[in-house]
């Protein structure tokens, strides 16, 4: 659907009724098209956990590396 400026600023609410029933609307101005409203996709919820058990973390990687083993991993930086 197109509108112009004016029919978008009096007409909004129903635009935004088009736009959550799926269409997409194009505003004009001076019959040339300016912007287009368009419905937001809805995320999909991450289950929690999904990845458990797909990998698995070396035994004390939650521990702050020593200076010396920060040397050898950065490498002087």
């Amino acid at each position: 659907m197109n509108d112009s400026v004016h029919g978008a600023k009096t007409q909004l609410s129903k635009l935004l009724d088009l736009v959550e029933d799926g269409e997409s609307v194009i505003i004009e101005r001076h019959g040339r098209p300016v912007a287009q409203l368009i419905p937001v996709r809805k995320r999909r919820a991450s289950p929690l956990g999904a990845m458990r058990g797909q990998f698995e973390m070396a035994e004390g990687w939650e521990r702050a590396l020593t200076d010396e083993e920060a040397e050898a991993f950065w490498g002087g930086r």
